[in-house]
């Protein structure tokens, strides 16, 4: 858990599903009942409020992989992203993981905060008349 006088970081609860439905569209519900037993989730709140989540998995069964980072309207481009994964890092850290990745599409701007995180191209998934899937990593 984070602390400071405005965030807190915590694991995701069953209580928070309303909220994080409220930002995440893709999960379905069966995996976000895996997100809290598993504590691969995260909710951040700002003066008590909650504002943005984090989810992730691992890809091989063995690394880190942030799925998804989202932060309420309001909230972008303010440095809670950062704070956000630089918590993950350190949960993953502390878990003996030594790389994490993250993927985004190569038309969206996602692709600059994390490597102004210090995450480096390490892979392209291409599909058929979509944008092309970036994939970053970072040792950690």
């Amino acid at each position: 858990m984070s602390n400071s006088k405005k965030t807190q970081i915590r694991y995701v609860e069953y209580a928070d599903k309303d909220f994080w439905f409220s930002l995440d569209g893709h999960l379905p519900i069966s995996e976000f009942d895996k997100k809290v037993r598993d504590k691969s989730g995260y909710v951040l709140s700002v003066e008590n409020k909650p504002v943005g989540i984090l989810r992730y998995n691992l890809f091989w069964d063995n690394t880190p992989f942030c799925n998804l980072i989202y932060l309420k309207e309001g909230y972008q481009r303010k440095g809670y992203g950062k704070i956000l994964m630089d918590f993950w890092e350190t949960d993953m850290k502390k878990a003996g993981y030594n790389l994490i990745l993250v993927s985004t599409r190569s038309d969206e701007s996602a692709q600059h905060f994390y490597r102004a995180l210090g995450y480096k191209n390490c892979g392209v998934l291409t599909a058929p008349d979509q944008p092309e899937e970036l994939f970053l990593g970072k040792y950690i």
